[in-house]
């Protein structure tokens, strides 16, 4: 009996205890949850999913703070737990298929000014490349994670990711640079 009650931490180290991670967990929200948003964006491109998958990283990055031995590693973990969700996305839904190309449906939901535009049709441009070329050029562009992190995340060899890296922007500079011609799509 004495022992159990010795193991036992006094109700105000606890309380100090949850305040810490707390506290850790709120910085790391301030500090990440504009980026951890804006990749699970690009991942599914639906503003509503995206704040779905980022609003359960974070519960998961609550519950498991402390396997989160480094700050600075918190970035790649947090971009870990969203690819993760959002492949659990996947898991849980039955899709219905369609024999239409997904770049010949009109877009009804961008605006018409330039920068929109401009940035669609690179969205759709990117979208067009292989996943291996795609995931790493947007952990670079989006993540802002250098070729070292990104071959940690998607557990490749850093020549591995250099490579595709390298492809997928020769790939993505060989779509930007084929004329448009209206009306067709260029997958």
């Amino acid at each position: 009996m004495f022992n159990r009650l010795r193991n036992k931490k006094p109700a105000s180290s606890v309380n100090s205890d949850m305040l810490s991670k707390q506290r850790r967990y709120d910085s790391l929200v301030r500090a990440l949850h504009a980026d951890i948003f804006r990749y699970a964006y690009w991942l599914c491109g639906d503003k509503h999913i995206a704040e779905d998958i980022t609003q359960e990283t974070f519960l998961r990055a609550w519950r498991s703070l402390e396997s989160l031995k480094d700050d600075k590693a918190a970035k790649a973990w947090l971009i870990t737990i969203v690819r993760r969700e959002n492949a659990r996305r996947f898991e849980r839904k039955q899709f219905d298929y369609s024999d239409i190309e997904q770049e010949q449906l009109e877009d009804h939901i961008s605006t018409s000014t330039e920068d929109n535009a401009e940035q669609y049709l690179i969205r759709r441009h990117i979208s067009k490349l292989a996943i291996e070329y795609r995931e790493p050029l947007i952990l670079q562009v989006i993540g802002g994670f250098s070729g070292e992190e990104i071959a940690k995340i998607l557990q490749l060899n850093r020549n591995t990711v250099m490579t595709r890296l390298f492809r997928a922007r020769n790939q993505l500079k060989n779509l930007i640079e084929q004329p448009q011609v209206r009306g067709q799509s260029n997958g």
